[in-house]
């Protein structure tokens, strides 16, 4: 039977009190369980948890036509059906089997995590959480940026002196959106379904009066196709243009990921199966589609009713509809009034897609940071990682200057890289997967359209992959200064202990418990003899007590934590413990401890010198979890226990 001890329970424990107390409470747990972290999310119907996901892709309308007039000019409508083509067929079937891989909320990234071995695997979601980093933070800000717009351009507003100052009114909606999550951010979803409705409703509106207004003076649309046939010519020109105007359009795609990142809120059924819920993989299915399906008929009208209706010039920077196009309509057809309450629901909804980007990014950093070492203790709580996100944003809005068009090349760069991310990771399992050719090759080429689509998008704008880059590199730097200051942690979850082990252990507890560190070579007789020899002679080891080897060989330097498993075996009379573990030294210093406390009594390891510079050992440490043992396990010990007289002693030697 295998004793399993948890390394948790006897780590001294930090009371705090006051302020300091307030603001590191709610701290994200990693699960004793793979499910068990589910538990604590209250379940809700799957079209309540789209209106969730739905303020960050529905909120899209606030800007997206007045963007891709910018991009496409009077081409708008057509490159919108290719957008709305490739939701549909393209995005929609991805998401789709993302939801089917990871159910847990896990998304994409841990898909191409998995397939991807040891650092290359790390580094590469380091990558990836910098694009992340890039769409969620741009989110926020050029929500709130957009939402200045709809304060500053509402009639009422003109004559307001304070408010014609954008970069400080969307600092002001930026440190909003922090002090609410600083107190907790609850009801969360009922306030979506609020915002959503009511926006989703008055979009109804516009649009339905925007396309009578069309019908009824056929003069605007026919003056739209006239001008079509004389800039393209015919209209397969018009096709082929669109598409490759299509990546300028790319905002219209954003909140799939985050759709899948809520699974754990989805509600399923009672008898789904914790490891592969069906219901709720269902019902995420159905989240996705009723989103595309409703943002897609709105992308249509309102890219048909904007380019027909509103004079090209308003569109431009200065420009009445820039960056406000329904607005613009829904202040012209249907009065100032109306046009007030859609301004506050667009900035309402705009104001709350920066909350759902904030909240992506509480669930995303935790889950992998901390895990792989890369970030300190303290990002496991939510108001230290709401302070950092806030102030990062400030920094963005400042540097933009709180400018929608200027921050859409970012916000497209890290949503298309998301995607592109998404469709590789589908395509690589479903051709591990077998099964149809069709699908198959069908998700080869959405992966494909889905990277062209992403270098034409960067080659266009590289200001966007720059400011990716500059996140990614900064999550880099900072991810590795944390894993090099952490190193010398613990390290070690749980201690499992087989049967030969703890009988070996047991065979030795009667006197001093004295442990040879030894690194594996032949692992025959004459190896355990040669080394047990030169440790009594080095240390003075009385022949009477009894010795046990403990080996441990590194499996995935990479992985920071894990289950370190002791496995026994006696070979000619030598009595041999042997581990796995990511950092040598951590997992000897874990051992040690365990042997304390299961013995009652101080164990004594015992090593040799390592030849070498001590600067490449500690390199290889952090890189490879293995160099100069003995100091490391000194030190991993002593930030372990500070009482010294209970510490595990080591012994260096030969």
């Amino acid at each position: 039977m295998v004793e399993v001890i948890s390394t948790h329970k006897d780590k001294p424990v930090k009371i705090h009190t006051g302020f300091k107390k307030w603001f590191l409470e709610g701290q994200v747990k990693e699960p004793e369980g793979p499910y068990e972290k589910e538990n604590s999310h209250h379940e809700h119907p799957w079209w309540k948890v789209m209106c969730l996901t739905g303020v960050d892709y529905f909120s899209t309308l606030g800007y997206q036509p007045g963007i891709a007039f910018l991009a496409a000019g009077i081409l708008s409508p057509i490159a919108t059906f290719i957008l709305v083509l490739l939701t549909l067929f393209a995005a929609l079937p991805v998401y789709g089997r993302v939801a089917e891989e990871s159910p847990h909320g896990e998304g994409s990234i841990s898909m191409l995590e998995a397939l991807l071995p040891r650092w290359k695997g790390k580094l590469f979601v380091l990558v990836l959480l910098g694009f992340v980093a890039t769409d969620f933070i741009i989110t926020i800000t050029l929500s709130a940026a957009d939402a200045t717009a709809h304060i500053i351009e509402n009639p009422f507003a003109k004559d307001v002196g304070f408010l014609h100052h954008p970069v400080i009114i969307t600092l002001a909606l930026v440190l909003f959106l922090g002090l609410v999550f600083l107190k907790g951010f609850k009801e969360a979803i009922g306030l979506a379904v609020v915002l959503v409705v009511m926006y989703l409703f008055l979009n109804a509106v516009v649009l339905s009066v925007g396309m009578y207004h069309m019908i009824t003076h056929p003069d605007v649309l026919s003056n739209w196709t006239g001008k079509l046939f004389q800039s393209h010519g015919n209209p397969l020109a018009m096709v082929g243009l669109s598409m490759l105007l299509f990546p300028k359009l790319a905002l219209g795609l954003s909140g799939f990921e985050t759709g899948v990142a809520v699974m754990p809120l989805v509600q399923g059924a009672p008898g789904d199966d914790p490891a592969k819920p069906e219901a709720r993989i269902r019902n995420t299915k159905k989240l996705l589609k009723s989103a595309a399906l409703i943002m897609s008929v709105a992308l249509i009208l309102s890219s048909l009713i904007t380019t027909t209706l509103i004079p090209a010039a308003e569109f431009a920077k200065g420009g009445e509809a820039n960056g406000r196009a329904l607005a613009y309509l829904a202040h012209t057809l249907l009065g100032d009034f109306f046009g007030t309450f859609y301004d506050i629901s667009t900035i309402m909804i705009l104001w709350f897609a920066g909350s759902s980007a904030m909240a992506g990014l509480l669930n995303i950093v935790p889950r992998y940071l901390p895990r792989y070492g890369m970030a300190p203790e303290w990002a496991r709580a939510i108001r230290p990682l709401v302070v950092v996100f806030t102030g990062i944003a400030f920094l963005v809005t400042i540097i933009f200057q709180a400018d929608v068009d200027a921050q859409g090349s970012a916000y497209a760069t890290g949503v298309l890289v998301l995607m592109t991310s998404a469709a590789v990771a589908v395509a690589l399992s479903q051709w591990k997967r077998g099964g149809s050719t069709f699908l198959k090759w069908g998700f080869i080429l959405i992966a494909l359209v889905f990277a062209y689509t992403t270098i034409t998008n960067i080659i266009e704008r590289p200001d966007g992959l720059v400011i990716a880059l500059i996140f990614v590199g900064a999550i880099i730097l900072f991810s590795l200064i944390s894993r090099v200051m952490r190193s010398t942690e613990l390290r070690v979850d749980t201690i499992e202990v087989d049967d030969e082990a703890q009988r070996l252990i047991q065979s030795v507890a009667h006197g001093p418990i004295r442990i040879i560190a030894n690194r594996k070579d032949k692992g025959d007789a004459k190896e355990y003899a040669f080394k047990e020899k030169g440790k009594r002679e080095d240390n003075h080891i009385p022949m009477t007590d009894d010795v046990l080897f403990f080996e441990v060989s590194v499996a995935d330097a990479s992985t920071f934590t894990g289950v370190l498993k002791v496995c026994g075996t006696e070979i000619d009379g030598f009595k041999v413990l042997r581990a796995e573990s990511s950092a040598v030294p951590n997992a000897i210093a874990a051992f040690m401890l365990y042997l304390r406390d299961k013995t009652g009594q101080i164990p004594h390891i015992y090593f040799g010198w390592t030849e070498g510079n001590p600067i490449t050992h500690m390199m290889k440490y952090v890189a490879f979890g293995e160099g100069d043992t003995a100091p490391v396990t000194r030190e991993v010990l002593r930030q372990a226990e500070p009482e010294s007289e209970r510490r595990p002693s080591v012994h260096v030697g030969g």
